[in-house]
């Protein structure tokens, strides 16, 4: 990008060195080849004067002086010194005072690096993509100087570790194939120890041995999947789950036939039915390109697992322009890793990378727009659904467009076609806000932020997706300047709302709203809705509107390295309404102590864990074994206290405790003195000798 911006610029300076600015670019094109993705374009908008990257060829002047891109030396080759981030970190301590650092290079060369993504089997010896994820965190982690605190504080952002990622993937995979191929003929335990074999990172296939034609469903299951993260954030899940999409094809179709095949097919039927693609030209170049993906002269197997997988089913959302970039970056990363380069052809062989401005979006996942009642569907009318169609068409080009020229062709056909369907809208019913709202949406403006989210419009999304999975933000409700935001959320008529509350808890709504019926969400969040009053809501609405299928509450152990907050992974599967008294059991464990990064979370939860029944709006506990057989005899013989017809006022008043509670020692020492005195010296327990589900006494005893 320097090259091809501030080059030029830099040449001319140095003329008497390069007679010919053009014979450097021209050089560094003979060695660099040509990526394209519209990450790497200008981010400034020389109209409005933004300047984001300072790349712009024709920079504005402040009292006189141009507004040129200054990057100091000393931030690349800086020596290693001692100096005070109290001020730029918002946090005042020894490490921030005395915070050691050294120029970027010199960071670098101490580390090993790779562009393959890391999994969670393999060790930490060198820098992985993953990296761009810590970098996400820590950018979030800088000081606000508006807000007088840190960026991660205020929007609640953590980076998930990528054995949390691994669990999470897998069982949502595991819940979507067995939701989606009916007919498995094994028994259910069966079914499930041959998924986890599937998607662990054993080579062995399972289900080797079994029907092609069940291979056949597990790909379709596969390619048929939507997947949705509401908060992406630096893209950890859409990754992890397109690695272990890619993983399984690996072990049921090794040689790439059938998705091949698969593609071929579904390329065909659509351009049957799309009226633009019926021009013979259009249709070859597009059958070539699928063939072209698949060629292992020019790229590895995965490329083309990859390349129809991001096209066809990962999408991500974040309220953060910066990390919809870095999740795009990370994925053009791992596409680049599947080429094989030939510096004897075109541009080293290199196919130029995919657009992906309508995979990862940047919107406020929480406002929906508003559409008139009993709409269905935005594409209601024929007229709409032509448009829609032609624009289903143009973005399908515009992710594989290969050249500039190409790119704003269809850029400039997508913003036609967004305006005349919101005429279409208008006339149907769509208010002027909604309809000004849906076609003012440009997926590639790098900088803007939608105030809405909506799949249909921006995903072409139309019957929900198949998984949710996310670490949605956790910030208090109240936490939030200004009251229009909790007001805008209110008026979204969120079941979970509550002004105490936290945001993940409309999170968890929002995502079951998006899905189709039978799907599965997936979140790691704080586990403050299971007890707290403000989850009330919470609760209930997952009794009313979900099947809870598992519950993992890391009550003694931290996932997350830089927050106190108590987590817990919740999976649960969408259904219609149904009794409050749902009996569905889901599986459940408390994390102890004794769990670490290296602890399979599966085999932990078979050895400790319970089936939670009796989902409602009081508090969900998970206890052991032991402690829930105890508490179902109590619940089933015992009356609740609520249902006592008495008040308690205070424990025991002594006036001096120092005088009426003694310890064990005192006790035995009295009645050795006098044997009566047994009568009168009763053991105690204070309210901080109360734990949950039991008390430990503390041997005093009152007189």
């Amino acid at each position: 990008s320097y090259g091809k911006h501030r080059g030029i610029d830099w040449m001319m300076r140095y003329k008497e060195y390069f007679k010919n600015p053009d014979s450097f670019l021209e050089m560094v094109n003979k060695v660099v080849p040509f990526l394209n993705g519209g990450l790497f374009e200008c981010l400034d908008d020389k109209d409005k004067k933004i300047y984001i990257d300072g790349f712009s060829d024709n920079m504005s002047k402040t009292n006189g002086k141009v507004n040129n891109l200054i990057v100091p030396d000393y931030l690349f080759f800086g020596k290693e010194e001692k100096v005070d981030l109290s001020s730029d970190l918002g946090v005042k301590n020894k490490g921030t005072k005395e915070a050691v650092v050294k120029g970027l290079i010199n960071i670098l060369k101490s580390y090993k690096f790779t562009i393959a993504e890391n999994t969670p089997i393999e060790e930490d010896v060198a820098l992985d993509p993953e990296l761009l994820g810590k970098v996400f965190e820590n950018l979030l982690a800088s000081y606000n100087p508006e807000t007088k605190t840190t960026a991660r504080k205020q929007t609640g952002s953590f980076y998930t570790p990528r054995e949390i990622v691994n669990y999470m993937v897998d069982e949502s995979l595991i819940a979507h194939l067995k939701n989606s191929i009916s007919n498995w003929n094994m028994e259910e335990k069966k079914l499930d120890d041959k998924l986890h074999k599937l998607v662990s990172f054993d080579p062995v296939n399972p289900f080797e041995h079994n029907t092609g034609r069940l291979t056949q469903e597990i790909i379709n299951s596969l390619d048929n999947c939507k997947i949705l993260d509401p908060a992406c954030g630096s893209g950890a899940f859409p990754m992890g789950i397109l690695q272990k999409m890619v993983h399984i094809l690996q072990k049921v179709d090794p040689d790439n036939e059938y998705w091949q095949d698969l593609q071929l097919e579904k390329a065909k039927q659509e351009s049957d039915e799309v009226f633009s693609i019926k021009d013979k030209e259009e249709r070859k170049q597009l059958f070539d390109e699928i063939n072209e993906a698949f060629d292992q002269s020019i790229n590895n197997p995965d490329y083309a697992r990859k390349l129809f997988l991001i096209e066809n089913c990962i999408y991500g959302v974040d309220i953060q322009p910066i990390a919809a970039q870095i999740s795009k970056l990370r994925f053009f990363i791992s596409l680049v890793v599947e080429q094989k380069v030939n510096k004897e052809k075109d541009n080293f062989g290199i196919r130029p990378l995919p657009n992906l401005e309508t995979k990862f979006v940047t919107a406020n996942t929480l406002i929906g727009i508003d559409k008139p009642q009993n709409t269905q569907t935005l594409f209601d009318t024929e007229d709409v659904k032509k448009l829609e169609q032609e624009l289903k068409t143009i973005r399908h080009k515009l992710f594989g467009a290969k050249t500039k020229k190409n790119k704003v062709k269809y850029r400039k056909r997508d913003e036609e076609l967004r305006n005349e369907i919101a005429k279409g809208l208008k006339k149907n019913g769509f208010g002027n806000k909604s309809a000004k709202q849906l076609a003012s949406w440009d997926p590639y403006d790098q900088n803007g932020v939608s105030p809405f989210f909506d799949p249909e419009w921006m995903f072409d999304i139309k019957n929900g997706f198949n998984i949710v999975i996310g670490n949605p933000p956790y910030i208090q409700i109240q936490k939030f300047s200004g009251q229009q935001v909790q007001k805008d959320w209110q008026n979204q008529n969120y079941k979970t709302f509550v002004k105490t509350g936290d945001i993940y808890s409309l999170f968890y709504e929002k995502g079951n709203m998006v899905l189709q019926n039978g799907g599965v969400l997936t979140f790691i969040t704080s586990n403050k809705w299971m007890r707290a009053n403000y989850g009330k809501k919470t609760r209930k609405y997952f009794s009313q509107y979900t099947t809870p299928l598992k519950l993992i509450d890391f009550g003694g152990y931290k996932v997350f390295e830089s927050a106190t907050v108590d987590t817990n992974i919740l999976i649960f599967a969408k259904k219609e309404q149904q009794s409050i008294n749902d009996q569905n059991p889901a599986a459940a464990c408390t994390i102890g102590r004794d769990f670490n990064t290296k602890t399979d979370i599966n085999f932990y939860l078979k050895v400790n864990g319970i089936d939670l029944t009796n989902f409602s709006e009081e508090s969900w506990i998970i206890s052991s074994k032991a402690e829930n057989e105890i508490k179902k005899k109590i619940e089933k013989i015992g009356t609740p206290l609520k249902e006592w017809n008495i008040s308690i006022y205070r424990g025991v008043l002594t006036g001096f405790n120092k005088a009426f509670i003694i310890d064990g020692a005192k006790k035995d020492e009295l009645i050795a003195k006098d044997p009566k005195s047994a009568e009168i010296i009763k053991p105690i327990l204070r309210g901080r000798d109360i734990k949950r589900y039991k008390a430990e006494f503390a041997d005093l005893w009152l007189i």
